[in-house]
């Protein structure tokens, strides 16, 4: 199905809001590991800092998809596709099918002053759409029922979506090769944001963990942020695996994957300050304007729920003098505990805690 949308967002194209920019690109990006202490930052910002981030979807540029995005794209009907995309997928880049992860994400970013300790706070600012098209996969014995799809011995089944001219949904066929008739509403978030973690060995882009990472929370829309806990001084930090859409669990495997141009803003909190905001924080915790969203990860959904209910017990009692034991009551009669995905090989859930009920 063709598309008649605004021409590609092509790298260095277009609208490009905040002064500072990163390109996508051989140099600037890492594909299916996350970076570490021994990388060097390809940026150096100040906290407080805004910037704009060119982020590629891997879907369309893996070796199952045939590594060509132009051939699999426009076999598709799409009328354009991202040079970058095609950089990358031709390069010789050293990464290593099934042992490294699928996910292109930015080299770090060093912010200045951030410390061990301190948390970073990465704010999404906005998100803009670089072409009208996403891909939504399942493959290779992984998702939910890995016993079950993709059918007939497939090595994966990769369904293609389109975005409606007004830029609000997705679009599907209810058969393949039918036109789209089903559509869903777009929430564009980045699938990872994350701080490098010490030493000299990159961690495979697919488990999130206390570096955050791949967490693949769809609460973090634009006016979202992301909390982190600094595990090396500048923090370096990175984001990818950009998303128009996913519904709590992301079941097949990936969601609606495609690529964003995302503005955000990174930003320090002082231990001090951090202790007094959020208490002892030991992985990711997100905010919106309405909600306070605690995680809990493990490989273990039952674990992870109940480090998710005991950070959120934790928050609470530090940012509203609230009684634990009365934490634990509210959160069972008032705050809803979501699957953030199953399909990461750790397990992510976050709560949702209304900051309105604390007022």
């Amino acid at each position: 199905m063709s598309t008649t949308h605004e021409p590609a967002l092509q790298p260095g194209a277009g609208t490009i809001t905040a002064t500072t920019y990163l390109p996508s690109g051989l140099e600037t990006s890492l594909w299916g590991r996350l970076p570490c202490e021994a990388d060097a930052p390809v940026l150096t910002v100040e906290p407080g800092t805004q910037l704009t981030v060119d982020t590629l979807s891997h879907e369309g540029i893996l070796e199952d998809q045939g590594r060509d995005p132009e051939r699999f794209f426009t076999g598709h009907g799409a009328t354009e596709v991202l040079t970058d995309a095609i950089e990358l997928a031709r390069s010789d880049y050293p990464r290593t099918f099934g042992v490294d992860g699928p996910h292109v994400v930015s080299r770090p970013i060093a912010v200045a002053g951030a410390r061990v300790g301190d948390l970073l706070a990465i704010t999404v600012d906005e998100t803009l759409p670089r072409v009208p098209y996403g891909v939504i996969s399942n493959r290779h014995g992984r998702g939910a029922l890995p016993d079950t799809y993709p059918l007939d011995g497939d090595p994966v089944f990769s369904a293609f979506a389109t975005v409606s001219e007004d830029g609000a949904y997705g679009l599907l066929p209810r058969r393949p090769g039918e036109e789209p008739s089903v559509r869903f509403e777009l929430a564009p978030f980045l699938g990872i944001m994350g701080v490098a973690v010490p030493g000299d060995e990159r961690p495979h882009s697919v488990p999130p963990g206390p570096h955050g990472g791949n967490i693949d929370i769809r609460l973090l829309t634009t006016g979202s942020t992301l909390y982190l806990p600094v595990q090396v001084d500048g923090a370096l930090a990175y984001v990818g695996d950009p998303h128009f859409a996913q519904g709590d669990g992301e079941v097949s495997l990936t969601a609606m994957e495609a690529s964003l141009r995302a503005t955000i803003t990174l930003d320090v909190v002082p231990r001090e300050d951090a202790l007094a905001r959020f208490g002892e924080l030991a992985g990711p915790l997100a905010e919106t304007s309405e909600l306070l969203v605690p995680t809990g990860l493990d490989e273990d959904l039952d674990e992870a729920v109940r480090q998710c209910v005991r950070a959120a017990i934790a928050l609470i009692s530090a940012r509203f003098s609230m009684d634990e034991r009365l934490a634990y009551a509210y959160l069972s009669a008032a705050t809803d505990f979501r699957i953030s995905q199953v399909v990461d090989v750790v397990k992510g859930v976050h709560a949702t805690i209304r900051k309105s009920d604390f007022a």
